[in-house]
């Protein structure tokens, strides 16, 4: 007895202050107790939350003792602000003052506030999807509902006290919280309590999604305009017949921000002749979903391909698998099986051919993991490129892995025009070549060719002429080979060096057959190197 009186002695304070304070008179309190807003949104109206919402004790039934021993509205009996239907506050829905548990099924916990039981269940939530935790920021989406209530009840007071010497309708409006941000100060702290974590802008994101159906209908079919307007559709005899449940649903997938825009559009003459001021007592609470999300990390590197038979990215045609792996998923999938990612974006500087070979230093690459439950160690690193390194078919190997910064993508993207490539191919020459000929391709010194996008690519690529720099080549002969030489040569990105080199029907121009006036084929390529400044 005596731990709920103190507890009562504190909500007394409370009030005592508020009351003593520029607080509205208690005639007022007491109406808005008798259209059904709830004790935190009364507090919240008149810019006494931040000290009054902690408090467990100050309950509507609190609120109304202390009424009627000091209003004599509520000494009158003739209140029914503590009407004994289930219904929860009329503008948050029952937001700002939830449920409480029960610990025996009969009685409410009185020690526990209710919004640490909402944090016990995000906390649970967090650790159900096994994330790894150090700092966090919440977001919180409510229903337009909620908006559209807080101004009617704004509205109504308006009307009602408006010509009170009291009433300021300036200061009313600045003075208000928002239910938003009045949710944000109750649950933050708690939250922070219940995880011991900070709160702060984090990569690491608990989103609050509260949703009220049967109140966002009612929204919805009220607004002016065709959003609100249960749509029309076609029955099959041809007859028009109003939305079923699904058209409704599909309605409310409608995004908040527009509809919360669509209100602002309206004045306060028009809202008044639409919506029912006070808003109707409501029987359902919102809905909440709590879902957990992390920015995506970035796991950068450079990759050497030693197969011709293993494409970059996963490649089907027709439900049938070209080749016999890809390096975007031997890469991606240890990746994401270390950093218990939801999935992963592979992001390469250019790419190559299946069938060729991407060796030297390597290609730099980024594998962007979504929504990770742990942020790997460099010990963790190193034992993804140990599995990649040390695998048995020795498809792909990996260097210098390392957790990047997401500024290296933009860095990837914005290099990828300007880096050099060198490569190796092997090719045939339809005559032996001398030693004039080779002597000559190695005067050559960036030369600027012109190439149409390449015949086997133009199904997929659009019809473009591209004119492209080779820096340098070299040609040397194959011992015991004849008509085979290795061709060595660095161009700007975005060469295309098989059609470089046997011409693609005059497509790419001048080519090497065309320089050494003869037919030049190729038969293997392997990239040697790709000439950019970071993932070295």
């Amino acid at each position: 007895m005596a731990a709920a009186a103190e507890v009562d002695a504190e909500a007394r304070s409370i009030l005592e202050r508020a009351a003593a304070s520029s607080f509205p008179p208690l005639h007022a309190i007491h109406h808005l107790l008798s259209v059904g807003v709830c004790v935190r949104c009364i507090f919240r109206f008149f810019g006494a939350f931040s000290y009054a919402a902690p408090c467990l004790s100050l309950t509507a039934s609190v609120l109304h003792s202390f009424l009627e021993e000091h209003d004599d509205f509520a000494k009158s009996g003739s209140c029914s602000c503590l009407s004994k239907d289930e219904a929860y506050c009329s503008i948050c829905f029952g937001v700002l003052l939830p449920t409480c548990y029960q610990d025996d099924g009969v009685e409410p916990l009185r020690s526990v506030s209710p919004i640490d039981n909402v944090t016990s269940i995000i906390s649970e939530a967090v650790q159900r999807e096994g994330h790894q935790v150090d700092e966090f920021s919440l977001e919180i989406s409510l229903p337009a509902v909620i908006a559209a209530n807080d101004r009617a009840i704004r509205l109504y007071m308006k009307e009602k006290y408006g010509s009170a010497n009291w009433f300021d309708e300036k200061i009313f409006s600045q003075q208000t919280m928002s239910v938003k941000e009045a949710l944000r100060i109750l649950l933050v702290p708690s939250v922070e309590k219940q995880m011991n974590v900070k709160h702060g802008n984090n990569s690491f994101r608990i989103r609050l999604t509260y949703t009220h159906d049967e109140g966002s209908q009612k929204l919805l079919r009220l607004l002016p305009n065709d959003h609100g307007r249960k749509r029309k559709t076609e029955s099959r005899d041809g007859s028009s017949k109003r939305g079923s449940t699904d058209d409704d649903k599909q309605i409310l997938s409608e995004s908040d921000a527009f509809i919360n825009k669509t209100l602002e559009g309206i004045q306060d003459q028009d809202f008044r002749s639409l919506f029912q001021l006070p808003p109707e007592k409501v029987l359902e609470p919102c809905h909440l979903v709590i879902s957990c999300q992390r920015s995506p990390i970035y796991i950068g590197g450079r990759y050497l391909k030693l197969s011709r038979n293993v494409s970059q990215s996963c490649w089907i045609i027709d439900d049938e698998r070209m080749g016999e792996a890809s390096v975007e998923e031997i890469i991606g999938e240890n990746v994401r099986a270390i950093c218990k990612g939801d999935g992963y974006k592979f992001h390469a500087a250019g790419r190559e051919d299946i069938d060729v070979r991407m060796l030297g230093s390597g290609r730099p690459f980024l594998v962007e993991v979504l929504n990770v439950r742990s942020i790997p160690s460099a010990t963790e690193v190193q034992q993804i490129a140990d599995k990649i390194n040390d695998s048995e078919k020795k498809h792909v190997r990996v260097r210098n892995l390392k957790l990047v910064g997401s500024e290296i993508w933009t860095m990837m993207r914005e290099g990828e025009a300007e880096k050099q490539k060198q490569y190796a191919a092997l090719i045939w020459t339809s005559r032996p070549l001398t030693d004039d000929d080779l002597h000559n391709i190695s005067l050559i010194k960036d030369m600027e060719i012109v190439q149409k996008t390449p015949i086997r690519v133009l199904h997929r690529r659009s019809p473009l002429e591209r004119k492209r720099i080779i820096h340098w080549m070299e040609i040397e002969k194959i011992s015991g080979g004849s008509n085979y030489y290795l061709l060595h040569l660095c161009t700007q990105a975005g060469t295309y060096i098989k059609e470089f080199v046997h011409g693609d029907l005059g497509r790419t121009h001048p080519s090497v057959g065309v320089m050494l006036s003869c037919r030049a084929e190729i038969l293997q390529l392997d990239v040697t190197d790709v000439k950019m400044d970071f993932l070295q």
